[in-house]
């Protein structure tokens, strides 16, 4: 005696050894034996041996129609045998009853399972539904197969090329698009970038890091709505404070400029002037919510998308020769001894004399000329003098604080792209990279008087009791990171009390959120808690820092990605296959003469700080890699300092490499900043 029966949804059959009140033991042609309950046992026959019986049943099972069958099916309840005598013959054997066993379990559209064998067809809108579901499925895999095919000869589908990103980075895994370049790296035996690149879907290096970082951040695409920059209702007062701002050329969001008065009379009052959108633009309006939808100015070399619309920046800048609304800080010096001897915020207009330019006068404008070792003949040089003085004593006082000097001992790079004119880069400009010392004159002026503006209003906005967004840091040991607040705490890395971005309103929104709170202090003083927009504990605050922290980090992320990109544009337009850099850790080394830190064979045997010599092999524009050795030791290692040490930590975790790509191989196809400052940096650009 044989036996068929149902285990987990599998059909198998063997010989019957013993049976009892409610089960079996049946031994399979294995040789192994297994104990069968009851009711899973759906058939006894005789005849014949079970494994030709499945294979004949299996044959017979392929040639049952199941339109017909579910035609001839009862609408009440019937079993597999039942169905099997209709369709077949009134004397159905056991191949016969089993094929139809197979056919109905396999059929679950067309006929629902009720129990032991039993069976129920389904209704006719059911059936049509299923039927059309699994026409589509089968012209879905045969799209794949199309596309699949497609790939791997070379060619790209214009629908997988549309979708290039979202299967990359943010794949729909039963999409057919992406199903089809996982079958096709799987056919290839290829990484799906080095398929999709080898099939043209990637147009260039620059236009992939480009078009995916819009993709990621700005999938709306980057224009503005119309916006019209609102009006400045309440009257301000106008002063001719001869103010004068210090930034690049290219610099159009001019955000900050310096004033100095009563110099020689032993009292000396330093305004530091900020562009005030935040008088006219309210929060939860229209350019409000553009604006903190993007959260800050992207930059990068050549191009950048602004926080908001360039006629609104414009209506705000610190334009010379306007007279322009302005929150300004008034802090007095005592000017022997430069001690602050009071401090006093006005909302206003103040007359821009000029725009002063980095790029024109940080070769003539030097620490000579400043101290009068050597003549100079500039704008504002008897203002300049002074402040720079200043920024010195400020910045001695920071870092007594700080319990140690700040280091600047890396340049910034800046790049300039010829052919560019303005227009979005198409990525094969040629390329200009050069430096500027970090911490020159002009540079250490303009930080030092922000840092001051951000500390002090930081600590006005604590005192009466409003909140704003602080940037804090509890200490300089490696690992200790930057982090975003409501409260006031001190900035271990700047060696200040407290620390408050609220000197460039016109790029970073956070700044422009701390400018209506102090602009709530200017009007209203000690009660100026209950007039200002967010009030202590205000989850908006912590909903704008959260966002803020994403977005930023996104943006300096691709900030240094594409300047990457343009630092491997820049050795291979000028032919640069060896060149002079500093070990790190791990096995990285810095090029000395350009921004670019990368991985070198032999580097890891050798300490930190020691010069070497290295030969680059090859680099790779869309990964970003660059593959180099060691070929010779200039020096010994040198020290580090700590504050190198953990830039050179923190560096390590940002280097390019490969790709990180949502795309899964493993899945089955069939199954569902301004580049004038470090990006990050809190000292202000």
């Amino acid at each position: 005696m044989y036996a068929l029966f149902d285990e987990a949804g599998k059909f198998h059959a063997g010989r019957v050894m013993s049976e009892g009140e409610n089960s079996m033991q049946i031994e399979l042609d294995s040789g192994k034996r297994v104990k069968v309950k009851s009711s899973n046992v759906l058939l006894k026959f005789s005849r014949p041996q079970p494994a030709q019986m499945i294979a004949s049943a299996r044959v017979l099972a392929e040639q049952i129609d199941l339109d017909l069958a579910w035609e001839f099916a009862p609408d009440s309840e019937f079993s597999f045998a039942d169905l099997a005598r209709d369709y077949f013959n009134a004397s159905a054997g056991t191949e016969h009853q089993a094929a139809a066993l197979f056919r109905l379990f396999e059929a679950p559209h067309y006929f629902r399972r009720l129990g032991k064998g039993v069976f129920r067809k389904a209704p006719e809108e059911t059936v049509k539904a299923a039927l059309l579901g699994i026409e589509r499925k089968r012209q879905q895999a045969a799209q794949v197969d199309a596309w699949a095919a497609e790939l791997v000869a070379g060619a790209c589908p214009a629908p997988v090329r549309e979708q290039l990103y979202k299967i990359l980075f943010r794949p729909d895994k039963n999409a057919s698009e992406y199903k089809a370049v996982v079958e096709a790296a799987k056919r290839s035996q290829r990484a799906p970038l080095d398929l999709l690149t080898a099939a043209g879907a990637i147009d260039s290096p620059y236009q992939f890091h480009w078009r995916r970082f819009l993709f990621e951040q700005f999938p709306k695409g980057t224009a503005f709505p119309v916006l019209a920059a609102p009006s400045i209702r309440e009257s301000l007062p106008t002063v001719q404070a001869n103010a004068f701002s210090i930034d690049d050329s290219s610099t159009t969001e001019i955000d900050d400029a310096l004033s100095v008065r009563g110099l020689g009379s032993g009292s000396v009052v330093l305004g530091i002037h900020i562009a005030a959108p935040g008088l006219a633009i309210a929060p939860d309006s229209a350019i409000d919510k553009v604006a903190r939808e993007r959260l800050s100015t992207v930059y990068m070399p050549g191009w950048k998308i602004t926080m908001l619309p360039d006629d609104v920046v414009q209506a705000y800048t610190l334009q010379a020769g306007r007279e322009c609304p302005a929150v300004s800080l008034y802090v007095t010096f005592d000017e022997a001894t430069l001690a602050i001897t009071s401090t006093e915020t006005k909302l206003e207009r103040v007359a821009i004399t000029t725009n002063l330019r980095h790029d024109e006068l940080d070769n003539v404008i030097t620490e000579q000329t400043l101290t009068g070792k050597a003549p100079g003949d500039y704008p504002f040089a008897t203002e300049l003098a002074f402040v720079f003085r200043l920024a010195r004593h400020l910045k001695g006082q920071r870092e007594a604080v700080r319990g140690k000097p700040e280091t600047f001992n890396r340049p910034d790079y800046n790049f300039r792209l010829d052919g560019n004119d303005a227009q979005e880069p198409t990525g094969d400009e040629v390329v200009r990279i050069s430096t500027r010392v970090r911490g020159a004159p002009l540079d250490l002026i303009v930080s030092e008087a922000m840092i001051l503006a951000n500390s002090t209003w930081g600590g006005w906005l604590d005192d009466l009791g409003v909140p704003g967004i602080y940037r804090s840091q509890a200490g300089l040991a490696p690992g200790i990171k930057v982090r975003m607040g409501t409260k006031a705490a001190p900035h271990a890395g700047i060696g200040v009390a407290q620390y408050a971005w609220a000197t460039s309103p016109l790029r970073r929104y956070v700044d422009l959120v701390n400018q209506w709170q102090i602009i709530a202090c200017a009007r209203h003083g000690r009660t100026a808690a209950l007039a200002a927009p967010f009030k202590p504990k205000d989850a908006a605050l912590f909903s704008v820092i959260s966002g803020f922290d994403a977005a930023y980090g996104a943006y300096n992320s691709f900030q240094s990605a594409i300047e990457r990109y343009w630092t491997l544009r820049y050795l291979a337009q000028n032919s640069i296959d060896e060149l002079a850099a500093t070990v790190m850790v791990n096995g990285l080394v810095r090029c000395e003469t350009l921004p670019l830190v990368f991985p070198a064979t032999g580097a890891n045997a050798l300490p930190r700080g020691a010069r070497v010599m290295v030969r680059i092999t090859a680099t790779d524009l869309l990964t970003l890699d660059v593959h180099a050795s060691v070929t010779s030791q200039l020096t010994s290692a040198e020290g580090v300092a700590a504050d190198e040490a953990q830039a050179e930590v923190e560096e390590e975790a940002e280097i390019a490499g490969p790709l990180t790509l949502a795309i899964d191989l493993a899945d089955d196809p069939s199954e569902a900043q301004p580049t004038t400052a470090s990006p990050g940096s809190d000292h202000p650009a």
